[in-house]
């Protein structure tokens, strides 16, 4: 592949290509998409969830619960376990971009557990140029994170956990930007999480579980890529959501889950082509989001320039169904939605799982659901593909 260096600065934002990161902001209805760097932490990495319209807060506990919920981790069933995913990512576009995930977990005891995980994206060969189409080399820009994370249970039913993460992003290689050698982008980041569930219950006389889970992820510093600039936010998420499991019968269940997520960062406001004594633009709508990590996830709930009704609209929800048989064969299915206005992710999903003693395999497949689009969304035809092991098995 081919850039100029104006484009390469864009690649912090490679990832939002997809999830709609370019602002045109007004108050009418219009594109007012938030925006942050290291994207590829927000994308789904497993096909487990992949298949359930990106489901996972809430789901019952496997090796990849330290991405969705760590405080899951103290209610797993077996000793030990790793997962490995493969993604094939925005391959409409580009065919050599891919993320690569990598989970394990532990159980300490029956109170406690821990995990550890990496998250790999790389962005292919790239060949830069300047803005006279010199060439200045290739690189192959890639981006990183490593997770450890920690669960207890406070009683039968709820559980807690904390996860750290060290966060690299090197996207030009120390390639020339404005002047200044660009550089990696380094954070850190953590996830507080809470996971409530309840076995055994008669509803409409079938046997049935359900939980909730609530995860706050990514709450860490801005990020920059040139020394002595403003940095960027990273995708603080906050994820809440249930799971309804029904057992049908000995050899059949099935579970409806739901999700909604919403970024806990800055709306950009509307503002004027008037300039304040400061030297800033004055603002006509929203707040100010030039403000730290913390003062940006607080006002993040309140910030929209549109008031409440953009606030709601910068909510994604997303549900699935996940059908067992003998607890060998599953089939899954869901839906995401994210508002027209908001990036405009609309998609399907559907997959498999299969699992025999200690292994298991996961299949998704996304398609494209946006009603009124232009051409094919770059997400469409992903394919999502997962190796699990559990050791020391629990019968």
């Amino acid at each position: 592949m081919r850039f100029s260096l104006s484009v390469i600065v864009f690649l912090a934002a490679t990832v939002s290509i997809v999830y709609g990161q370019n602002r045109y902001i007004n108050i009418d209805g219009r594109m007012n998409v938030i925006t942050t760097a290291v994207p590829f932490l927000t994308i789904t990495p497993d096909s487990r969830s992949g298949a359930l319209g990106d489901c996972g807060v809430a789901l019952d506990p496997d090796a990849n619960s330290i991405h969705w919920n760590p405080a899951k981790l103290a209610y797993m069933k077996d000793p030990f376990g790793v997962s490995l995913s493969y993604t094939p990512w925005l391959k409409n576009l580009v065919p050599d971009i891919n993320l690569n995930y990598l989970s394990g977990y532990y159980k300490i005891d029956d109170m406690s557990g821990f995990a550890g995980s990496l998250k790999y994206f790389t962005l292919g060969d790239i060949q830069f140029t300047d803005m006279n189409n010199q060439n200045l080399g290739n690189y192959s820009p890639n981006e990183f994170s490593v997770d450890g994370a920690y669960a207890r249970k406070l009683s039968e039913n709820f559980s807690v956990g904390v996860a750290l993460r060290f966060i690299y992003s090197n996207l030009t290689g120390g390639v020339q930007l404005s002047g200044a050698a660009s550089r990696p982008g380094l954070a850190f980041a953590g996830d507080i999480s809470w996971y409530y569930r309840k076995r055994d219950v008669n509803i409409g006389g079938t046997q049935a579980d359900w939980s909730l889970g609530m995860n706050i992820s990514n709450i860490g510093n801005k990020i920059s890529y040139v020394k002595n600039t403003q940095g960027d936010f990273i995708p603080t998420n906050f994820r809440f959501g249930g799971m309804l499991n029904f057992h049908l019968d000995e050899y059949n269940s099935l579970a409806i889950v739901a999700d909604l997520n919403k970024l806990m960062v800055p709306t950009l406001p509307i503002v004027s082509d008037s300039i304040s004594s400061s030297g800033k633009p004055v603002i006509q709508y929203g707040r100010s989001s030039d403000v730290g990590p913390v003062q940006g996830m607080v006002q993040s709930f309140y910030d929209a320039p549109g008031g409440f009704k953009e606030e709601l609209r910068e909510i994604d929800p997303s549900i699935g169904l996940e059908y067992w048989y003998a607890k060998t064969f599953a089939v899954r299915a869901g839906y995401f939605y994210e508002h027209p206005t908001k990036g405009n992710r609309q998609y399907l999903t559907c997959g498999f799982g299969l699992k025999y003693n200690i292994f298991a395999l996961d299949f998704s497949y996304l398609i494209d659901a946006r009603i009124k689009s232009i051409g094919t969304s770059p997400l469409a035809n992903t394919i999502r593909f997962s190796l699990k092991f559990n050791f020391g098995q629990n019968k």
